[in-house]
């Protein structure tokens, strides 16, 4: 029996699809370096004051973000390019037995510092990079193409994009890598008077975060200040913690950590998977463009599509 070149065609395009499909994804190692660098940030111990706005204003030369008619104050209520870190107040009016309470709290936002960031792995030209040792994840302006593939990719909707410059960058918090060099921490955490803002490494801020969802409510407790390696404290009474450190397992885990007595969706905090989005993602690219089956097997159904028009 012979064969035509239809039959070849076909042959090769279910073949290429079948190898396509089988294809194993590469395992991808996106581990917490060991010297690690984050923020653990206590929402039972902030009151709200944005000295932590000021100081990451004043380190990294922002200008000022007035909102809505107050045009003569700073005043940021969400990130962009003049405000790396903001802090959100939620409040909530609730009815108990005909009395009306009022439930409030605090959250911080700002980059996670992702240890699978999507960001990185978004960016076509590595103008986001994570650092190795430290885990901090970077911005390079020089490599910027303006694509803004990482703002599309950030499940936390962080980075924001320059629309009002004539040569515009991407702008989101480094962690404040240029103070780190000449040895000091995050202008946030240098500010924070109530140890809100904790700096340090990350497996010593989830030690610390573990001990005080252990702490029983309503009892005076000393908490690091600052920085934990100092050993400065403060002290504070004890709040009811929701028995979650966010950020210790979301998308991978990231490298700011977050506490709160409230239910985090509450604070604008959605509840997300374990699994990273980078994760995923590349391991399908992977899978579908390993030895470059994929697009051989769409090139044998083109022409074999090709050939049966012809006739």
């Amino acid at each position: 029996m012979s064969l035509s070149r239809r039959d070849v065609l076909k042959g090769a395009a279910c073949t290429g699809l079948v190898l396509a499909s089988g294809v194993n994804a590469q395992a991808r190692d996106k581990t917490l370096p060991p010297a690690a660098l984050g923020i653990l940030y206590d929402a039972t111990l902030c009151i709200g004051c944005q000295a932590c706005m000021s100081g990451c204003k004043r380190a990294n030369k922002l200008e000022p973000d007035p909102s809505g008619n107050e045009s003569l104050w700073d005043n940021p209520t969400e990130l962009s390019t003049k405000s790396l870190t903001v802090i959100k107040q939620y409040r909530q009016n609730e009815t108990e037995d005909k009395a009306q309470t009022v439930k409030s709290g605090f959250i911080k936002r700002q980059c996670m510092h992702c240890v699978d960031p999507a960001c990185v792995s978004a960016c076509p030209v590595s103008a986001m990079q994570k650092d190795p040792a430290t885990g901090i994840v970077t911005y390079n302006k020089k490599a910027c193409i303006g694509c803004r593939y990482c703002q599309i990719a950030c499940p936390y909707n962080v980075p924001t994009f320059e629309f009002d410059k004539p040569f515009p960058q991407i702008v989101k918090c480094q962690l404040c890598d240029h103070l780190l060099a000449k040895g000091d921490i995050a202008a946030c955490c240098q500010v924070c008077p109530t140890g809100a803002s904790l700096y340090g490494p990350v497996e010593l801020l989830k030690e610390e975060a573990k001990r005080r969802l252990a702490l029983p409510e309503g009892q005076v407790a000393l908490f690091p200040a600052n920085d934990i390696r100092t050993g400065r404290t403060v002290s504070h009474t004890t709040a009811e913690y929701q028995q979650h450190i966010y950020g210790e397992k979301e998308l991978g885990g990231t490298q700011v950590l977050l506490l709160s007595s409230l239910p985090f969706a509450k604070l604008g905090l959605q509840d997300l998977p374990e699994e990273s989005y980078a994760g995923v993602s590349e391991n399908i690219q992977h899978t579908l463009y390993k030895g470059m089956i994929l697009p051989m097997a769409l090139l044998a159904g083109l022409l074999y599509f090709v050939k049966r028009n012809e006739r």
